[in-house]
């Protein structure tokens, strides 16, 4: 399906059209797996979320927003990579309530944020962070979001937010820069 009928499909379940939605669902399902799975490798390897769990819920929560007007199909993955991570920082709160904290890894930045690859990264930690940097950048926080939590290229990232790759490129290194020093 070509973005554009994604766009329109998106834009009619959004005005209550149940036929759109009904027909939405199949489209976007595999691309929100593949960022649920994603998300999920970077997590802890007995984490109770799976990501059938995930996809499921956060759909829910995006079919649920009657307030969002969606502009394309990049702006809503955008949506959807952000609700997975509130999801997932919600289930590492409930976790760590449980645990009383226990378990916090320390994360660092290298070239391509090696931390992406660690399976058990502390998430409320991440999230910390980058609360943090969006009150001081609130586009490097989303280019940390969209690339960590959405697994997005920099070429989808400037798609998302409307501007140059080399803009994506500049700020990615400030953004990773900052988050070292915060995170170290």
């Amino acid at each position: 399906m070509s973005n554009e009928n994604l766009t329109k499909l998106l834009q009619a379940s959004n005005e209550g059209n149940r036929e759109a939605l009904d027909q939405l669902l199949p489209i976007v399902y595999d691309e929100l797996r593949r960022i649920a799975r994603h998300q999920l490798s970077k997590e802890r390897a007995n984490h109770t979320l799976q990501a059938t769990a995930l996809v499921n819920e956060a759909y829910m929560k995006l079919i649920g927003q009657h307030s969002v007007d969606w502009h394309n199909r990049a702006h809503f993955f955008s949506i959807a990579a952000e609700t997975m991570r509130r999801i997932l920082v919600n289930h590492a709160v409930e976790r760590n309530a449980q645990k009383r904290g226990g378990g916090a890894t320390i994360v660092s930045l290298e070239e391509e944020i090696d931390f992406i690859h660690q399976r058990d990264l502390d998430v409320l930690a991440l999230d910390d962070a980058l609360k943090k940097l969006e009150e001081f950048d609130k586009t490097q926080a989303k280019i940390i979001e969209l690339k960590f939590f959405g697994g997005m290229t920099n070429e989808e990232i400037a798609d998302v937010m409307g501007v140059s790759d080399s803009t994506i490129k500049r700020e990615w290194r400030m953004a990773k820069a900052w988050l070292q020093s915060r995170m170290s």
